[in-house]
């Protein structure tokens, strides 16, 4: 999927790849062993996984630095020292979450409007489905500071993190599609265009009369929208309310 201000491929490859390699041999210099320099700049490769487009990007982003250094020879790493950037890879992005949306922050002010077209009591529960790092718990804030915010994420580090970045929120680690909408006045989400007729169905089968599903950008076919909102970038901001 396009991603404005995102970098054109294949610049985020080669800017993880070049960062690692440095990282790498600056800590080689420094004296540190060859696998604990391995390990620092492996997660430094995967961090930058998350600028990859598609599930086969972010894969060559995540794991090239590591197999350029195997086909170099000139470290002296175990055998199982080179399963690391696999299970990292693992760590930061489950398996079964590739299928949902890649890391892509929601815009600041991306639901600045928000709140003029979906009106929401004080304490109304609003649930960020697949939160990431926090942006979009940050831009519903910005619309609704009296509401009950939840993220929840499947990652738990990028769950951990997003807990620290916004700490008036509830954020667990979860299965945006195993949990439970039926409570919130609001489901929040930023995912992929195939993901959004199961976003809908959901929604349906769950949440109460007068519920509202949003959609950065991407729209659900099956629904007719109550309103249709244009972000400061130019994506769209699609409302739904139940039924």
């Amino acid at each position: 999927m396009a991603f404005p201000g995102r970098l054109i491929w294949p610049l985020p490859a080669l800017l993880a790849w070049g960062s690692a390699w440095g990282v790498f041999l600056l800590l080689q210099i420094a004296g540190l062993p060859s696998l604990a320099a391995l390990t620092v700049a492996c997660l430094l490769g995967v961090g930058f996984s998350v600028l990859g487009g598609t599930t086969m990007r972010r894969v060559m982003i995540g794991v090239g630095f590591p197999l350029s250094l195997a086909v170099s020879g000139i470290a002296q790493v175990p055998a199982w020292g080179w399963l690391l950037p696999l299970a990292l890879l693992l760590l930061i992005y489950p398996l079964n979450a590739w299928r949902d949306a890649p890391v892509f922050p929601t815009p600041a002010n991306a639901l600045r409007d928000l709140a003029k077209n979906a009106s929401l009591s004080d304490g109304a529960l609003v649930l960020d489905a697949g939160c990431g790092l926090g942006d979009g718990l940050k831009a519903l804030r910005l619309s609704y500071p009296a509401a009950q915010l939840h993220g929840l994420e499947w990652s738990w580090p990028l769950r951990a993190a997003c807990a620290l970045r916004c700490p008036w929120a509830r954020v667990r680690q979860g299965d945006i599609w195993r949990a439970d909408w039926s409570p919130y006045d609001m489901v929040y989400l930023f995912q992929r265009p195939e993901s959004m007729d199961r976003a809908a169905g959901k929604a349906r089968a769950q949440m109460r009369r007068g519920a509202w599903l949003v959609s950065l950008e991407f729209e659900v076919k099956s629904m007719a929208p109550k309103a249709r909102l244009v972000a400061p970038d130019g994506r769209p901001v699609w409302l739904y309310q139940l039924p």
